[in-house]
């Protein structure tokens, strides 16, 4: 009798639970994709089923300048609040991550490995909601990049305005702020202690 390969799923692995970090990580993790560029509803991957939900349909014209999803097995707890001035706490979800690539990526629900290259510290409504930062592994253009200083600002720049302003409602006072972009020496340390979050909120490896 044949013998499935190890490790083999029988059925579709729940994408924040079931899948790894990654196969380097801190500097190489899996990111699962949830929304990008093209998409101007906001999807967010559904906790108990691991499907994608439409959460919202985008209020303003702006669109994301990524490829934009997570890193399984990972939680943004007390450990990743701690890292963020004024912050209370972590957010509660799994770490955002933001990919660049040179060539346009319209799917979604994929898996990539992704290169750590910094991050972004936002705040939103006093809870810690860091968004990770890499690039595409072995993208032609930016898979050899393992600093965010070697990316273009005008990146940054575009990925701190839009996380500034995609959930802006008129008539009400934004509670998003982002400090000062972050390298990669800070970003495996909230990789890191995001995954210990992890460990502490649902026991690390079943």
């Amino acid at each position: 009798m044949k013998k499935f390969p190890h490790p083999f799923y029988r059925w579709r692995p729940h994408p924040w639970h079931g899948l790894e970090v990654g196969p380097r990580a801190p500097r190489v993790v899996n990111a699962f994709i949830e929304i990008c560029p093209f998409d101007l509803v906001k999807y967010e991957v559904d906790k108990t089923t691991g499907y994608l939900r439409v959460d919202r349909p985008q209020r303003s014209s702006s669109q994301h300048p990524t490829l934009y999803g997570f890193i399984p097995r990972t939680y943004c707890g007390a450990r990743v609040g701690a890292l963020m001035p004024d912050a209370t706490r972590g957010d509660g979800d799994p770490l955002d991550i933001c990919v660049i690539s040179e060539r346009p990526i319209s799917k979604t629900e994929i898996i990539l490995n992704a290169r750590v290259v910094g991050g972004l510290p936002m705040l939103d409504g006093g809870e810690a909601d860091d968004k990770i930062i890499a690039v595409l592994e072995n993208d032609p253009f930016f898979g050899e990049i393992d600093e965010l200083s070697a990316l273009p600002p005008a990146m940054i720049e575009r990925m701190k305005h839009y996380f500034l302003t995609y959930k802006l409602i008129p008539g009400e006072e934004s509670k998003v702020s982002i400090g000062d972009p972050y390298g990669y020496e800070h970003a495996k340390v909230v990789i890191q202690a995001a995954v210990d979050d992890y460990d502490t909120e649902y026991g690390g490896e079943s």
